[in-house]
């Protein structure tokens, strides 16, 4: 009985071992690919190489092994290895949009732009709605100081993937630095609601207070400027509609509203903002701005505001430009926060390709 039980014990175990050899390739593979990514994030990158290739041999038709093995010679800056490798990948049946943008990093980071502009060309001729792609060829126009044609890029990126953070935030760097401010401000405070804590996300609350504080003047007891946008010019600015002059959205729409909605404020700072922009919310919509020019990130300030968390959520926006003012409102108002930061969490700003904003809606 003993025999019989221990026979039938290897006959189990020879079945199972059996099974798993049926699988145990592409297990393998796996293994070690996720090994070499630990291994490769700790620099480690001639053993990380060697297990990617150890699993591509297990996994041939796997293309994130080799599309690994590139990025790993990327990171070391092994780049014309990458690009041999990456280049074998171009027609390969799981080919995605980063292989193209890697490669074409590759070659910009080899001083070959043209090559690089060429292959993320390529990219978007298979991959159009790639939001990546796009933001490479806005940074390689910035990199040329070409603003103009980075926006082009970077623009038509949040147009095509508009839940994609990183074109927002670029297009929000250019134009905070540019006479329209207006579009720098709405993609800054969209990028924060798509990227909510990173460095990248303090950086742009930061510059968000900054450009409200030298935009917004007091130049006397009872006189206001606000300067988001260039003065119209009544030759190229003011548009026809119907016979009547039609204000750019900047001075017809975002200045006058923030105007309007600075009465009685005498001072800028994190507070005073907070209760600019929750007016500014109010006012919008009330004069129906919201029917001729509706706007996912002001459709999302009223339903924060309908919530009642615009106080915490305007200082939570522009925290990083006051932080001592925030820190002090903060520990003054711990239930408000902490009641935002639950409904926050729930409740993310709803963005897709039916609900976006980019500047050529206007």
């Amino acid at each position: 009985m003993t025999y019989k039980i221990k026979t039938i014990g290897l006959l189990l175990l020879l079945a199972v071992s059996n099974i798993a050899l049926g699988q145990t390739d592409r297990e393998i593979a796996h293994e070690k690919g996720k090994k070499a990514v630990v291994l490769m994030d700790n620099g480690r990158f001639d053993e990380s190489i060697k297990l990617l290739k150890e699993a591509q041999k297990l996994d041939p038709e796997n293309i994130d092994y080799p599309y690994e093995i590139g990025y790993a010679y990327y990171a070391k800056k092994d780049h014309k290895k990458a690009i041999k490798v990456l280049n074998s990948l171009l027609n390969h049946k799981d080919v995605t949009d980063r292989v193209f943008q890697l490669l074409g990093n590759a070659y910009d980071d080899l001083g070959k732009s043209d090559k690089a502009f060429d292959t993320y060309e390529a990219g978007l001729t298979q991959f159009p709605n790639s939001g990546n792609i796009y933001l490479e060829l806005g940074i390689l126009q910035m990199r040329k100081k070409e603003y103009s044609n980075a926006l082009y890029y970077l623009e038509k990126g949040i147009e095509v993937e508009p839940s994609f953070p990183s074109n927002y935030y670029w297009a929000s760097i250019i134009y905070q630095s540019s006479p329209e401010e207006v579009w720098g401000m709405m993609y800054g405070e969209i990028f924060m609601n798509l990227e909510r804590n990173s460095k990248r996300t303090a950086n742009m609350s930061g510059l968000l207070y900054n450009t409200y504080k030298s935009e917004i003047k007091f130049t006397s007891d009872s006189s206001i400027t606000v300067s988001f946008s260039k003065n119209a010019d009544l030759n190229s600015s003011l548009l026809l509609d119907s016979g009547v002059l039609k204000l750019p959205f900047g001075i017809g729409i975002y200045e006058p509203t923030l105007m309007f909605s600075m009465l009685g404020v005498k001072s800028i700072d994190i507070h005073s903002l907070d209760k600019i922009r929750s007016n500014f919310v109010e006012n919008y919509f009330k004069n129906g701005h919201d029917k001729t020019h509706p706007n996912v990130l002001f459709s999302y300030q009223k339903q924060i505001k309908d919530a009642g968390h615009m106080e915490a959520y305007n200082h939570w926006i522009l925290m990083k430009g006051n932080e001592d003012g925030f820190e002090e409102w903060k520990s003054a108002n711990k239930e408000k926060w902490d009641n935002f930061i639950t409904w926050f969490s729930d409740n993310k700003i709803q963005i897709d390709d039916t609900n976006k904003f980019y500047r050529e809606q206007y």
